[in-house]
Parts: structure tokens; C-alpha cells; sequence
């Protein structure tokens, strides 16, 4: 990874990911509210009017990956790039700037190559929302940065690991005391490393929403999941850089230095 300012990744919290990249502003799956069905928000909320935005990235339909309160507090105008089928759903709820991608398609925005990717992760929207694929995203630019949105292990990942990936954006927990089926935890988020081989990991989609009744708990599943993760990755993958970021807190390359490759 070569060390200059044309890359910076704001964990903003759950799976909401600012990438900037390029001079591309580019954000992952807004959830962006105080409270969202059963679930509050235990950190700030940040103000989306100051991002100035290209893109929206949505990788599937579930209710706290895609949420239209959140995506009205971006701007109904900001062009949103979302799994194929998705079109009609989003444009009922007032949202017309959407483009369909299908997995392995890709688009470009000012010279950065957007592709969707494979994604082991059911995309229904319940109860009664359409089935569609769930994706993960591969943003190339200067550096190549791969959210994978919700998802677990598959073999595939060894492809993009292929690319020689800078950062991967990978889920570890979610936002109560279990998991369900298609996602990754600590020692699984580990494990996709030895797949993926990128320069650095960044661990995503925890420790910002739990169910009412549970945020005054100082549960371990709030705060444990990324640093489980930083100890499976230390044995399972060790020559890939682990940061961790509290929501809010930016990556950049100038700030988080580790030899060039």
C-alpha cells in the first residue's frame, strides 16, 4: 500500500462505512437514526449533510442495512447503488437516482471502479419485501477497498483476495447477544483473512445499536467482538494489520502507518 492521502475510511457505525477514495465519497448502508424498530443507537448520530456524497452503497434489504428514514436523512436525491431488483422497491418510497448492480457487474464514478461481489447472506426484506441477492462491493481506485457487506465464509473470497486487497471492511458481530445464520463472527471474520489477504482489516458492524431494554448492560457482545477478532487474526492471519475503530473514528494511511508492500 503506497502512503498518500487519497484514501480515508470513517466507521460511522453498524455497517455504515464513509469511504473516501479519489475524491469519491462513497457510503455503505445508512442506519442512521436514534432508534430503528427494536434497536437504539448507543453512540452519536452523525449529521449526513456535511458528507457531500457520491453514491450510496446498499448491500441487501434487510431493515438495518436499508433503511428509507435513514437514506431521507442523506438526501432523496443521492444516487443510490443497490442489488439488482431493488429499482422498484426504493423508487415507491421516493428514491428515483437508483441504479441496479448485479453481482460481478460494475459500475464507474469519476474514474473509481465500483463491482458488486458475492455475498453468503439472505436478501428478503420481511415480511412481505422482495427476495433479492445480497452483495458485497469492491472499490477500486488508488487502492482497492472491499466492503463486504453482510455475508459469511465462502470460497470465492479467495478470488478477491487474488486482487491484493488494501483494506477489507468485514462484519463481526451484529446488535444483540447471538448471531444468526450468514454472518460472520470474531473467529469466522478471522478465518475470511486467510482468504482475503489484505493489508489491513477493519472490523464492522458492531457495538453501535442493541435491543431496548438492553442498552443500560455493559454486554460483552457491545464491546468483545473486534478485539476476539483481533486475537483469532493474530494467529490466523498475522501479517494482516488489524485497526479497529470506535464509530466516528477515521483510517487513513498517513495515521495508521505499516510497511509498504
Amino acid at each position: 500500500m503506497s502512503l498518500n492521502g487519497n484514501l480515508r475510511i470513517t466507521y460511522i457505525g453498524h455497517s455504515t462505512v464513509l469511504i473516501e477514495l479519489d475524491g469519491v465519497r462513497l457510503l455503505t448502508d445508512p442506519l442512521l437514526r436514534k432508534r430503528v424498530a427494536h434497536l437504539s443507537r448507543l453512540v452519536d448520530v452523525p449529521e449526513p449533510e456535511e458528507w457531500d456524497l457520491d453514491a450510496i452503497l446498499i448491500s441487501h434489504l434487510h431493515w438495518d442495512h436499508m433503511d428509507p428514514p435513514s437514506l431521507r436523512l442523506v438526501g432523496r436525491d443521492t444516487r443510490i447503488i443497490a442489488p439488482a431488483g431493488a429499482r422498484t422497491y426504493l423508487r415507491r418510497r421516493g428514491f428515483k437516482n437508483v441504479t441496479e448492480i448485479g453481482r460481478e457487474e460494475q459500475i464507474y464514478i469519476k474514474g473509481v471502479r465500483i463491482m458488486a461481489t458475492q455475498a453468503d447472506h439472505a436478501g428478503d426484506r420481511p415480511p412481505f419485501g422482495p427476495r433479492l441477492d445480497s452483495v458485497g462491493y469492491l472499490v477500486e481506485g488508488d487502492y482497492q477497498v472491499y466492503f463486504a457487506g453482510d455475508t459469511d465464509l465462502f470460497p470465492e473470497m479467495s478470488d478477491l483476495g487474488r486482487r491484493h486487497l488494501d483494506v477489507a471492511l468485514l462484519p463481526v458481530w451484529g446488535y444483540g447477544p447471538t448471531l444468526g445464520d450468514g454472518h460472520l463472527d470474531p473467529y469466522r471474520a478471522a478465518q475470511a483473512l486467510d482468504y482475503l489477504q489484505p493489508d489491513v482489516a477493519i472490523p464492522i458492524h458492531w457495538g453501535t445499536y442493541a435491543p431496548l431494554g438492553m442498552t443500560w448492560m455493559q454486554m460483552p457482545f457491545l464491546h468483545h467482538p473486534p478485539r476476539a477478532f483481533e486475537s483469532h487474526a493474530a494467529i490466523i492471519a498475522p501479517d494482516v494489520k488489524i485497526v479497529t475503530l470506535e464509530p466516528g473514528e477515521t483510517f487513513t494511511p498517513e495515521a495508521h502507518y505499516f510497511p509498504e508492500t
